[in-house]
């Protein structure tokens, strides 16, 4: 059982609010995100707590449908990052030979190519919907995944009880899955917190470029771009949703390091 420690309680806590707003967007946001509700750019005021955006929309009701928009964006991508990499990972980490050389020269010619680069070559060719985003930025996210998963494979594989499970005659898919997995689940979580962080921050400079989500669905990205000109006036709408992704960074990692810590101190007891 995990021990809470009351450093990791504000990361949770944040964390957990982060995930009810997403939840339940459409009954705290007080405006409908495309909503028009007053001038653009306009102060803070009884009706609208962080002001309007530049096109005289609702602020915070386009940050919460937003929170909703990127989280969910995130996690799928993420899921899918995690599916295939430690699918190919462990399998590489665990066959080795010219299945693990196979799989590890593929990842590395992805890898050297500039993400960016290649998200904006292919998203500039294919339609820019959201199923095409989740794709492209799942399977570009694979590649780290991978080399992770592969590492933990090949330290676990080196393991008494795998050579056991080799001697049983145990089938491939249940020693990946059933041996393998388990064993290497506590670092794969910490990993996964630390992947959404990077794919909400590549999904938002996608967005930022006009190349990921696209008006008038609200998103992070989208409302920094949005917003930036009015900056040159004062007005720091741009900077709102910059806020939100570095808070929920902050509590993303704080679980993440907890998560290790617990990891280590469960190997060396």
């Amino acid at each position: 059982m995990f021990r809470l420690k009351l450093a990791v309680l504000p990361g949770l806590t944040g964390l957990g609010l982060f995930i009810l707003v997403a939840i339940f967007a459409p009954w705290l946001s007080p405006y409908a995100p495309d909503q028009v509700v007053g001038s653009a750019w306009s102060g803070v005021t009884a009706e609208n707590w962080l002001g309007t955006d530049n096109l005289g929309r609702d602020l915070l009701s386009r940050l919460i449908w937003g929170t909703r928009t990127s989280l969910s964006v995130s996690a799928v991508a993420t899921l899918l990052a995690f599916a295939v990499g430690i699918f190919l990972g462990f399998l590489a980490g665990f066959c080795r030979g010219w299945v693990d050389q196979l799989i590890s020269r593929l990842n590395d010619i992805l890898m050297a190519i500039p993400t960016l680069i290649f998200a904006l070559v292919v998203l500039a060719m294919l339609p820019k919907t959201i199923p095409v985003i989740v794709l492209v930025l799942g399977i570009l996210e694979s590649t780290r995944v991978l080399r992770v998963a592969r590492s933990l494979a090949v330290d676990i594989a080196a393991q008494e009880f795998i050579e056991v499970a080799r001697l049983r005659g145990e089938r491939l898919s249940w020693v990946l899955w059933r041996e393998i997995l388990p064993n290497a689940l506590t670092t794969l979580i910490a990993e996964f917190a630390l992947r959404f962080i990077f794919i909400l921050l590549f999904l938002s400079a996608l967005s930022f470029l006009g190349m990921g989500i696209q008006p008038p669905t609200a998103d992070w990205g989208g409302l920094a771009r949005d917003n930036k000109d009015g900056i040159l006036f004062g007005v720091w709408a741009a900077l709102i949703p910059g806020a939100a992704i570095a808070l929920l960074a902050i509590a993303l990692n704080s679980v993440a390091d907890w998560l290790l810590s617990h990891h280590t101190r469960s190997w060396q007891e």
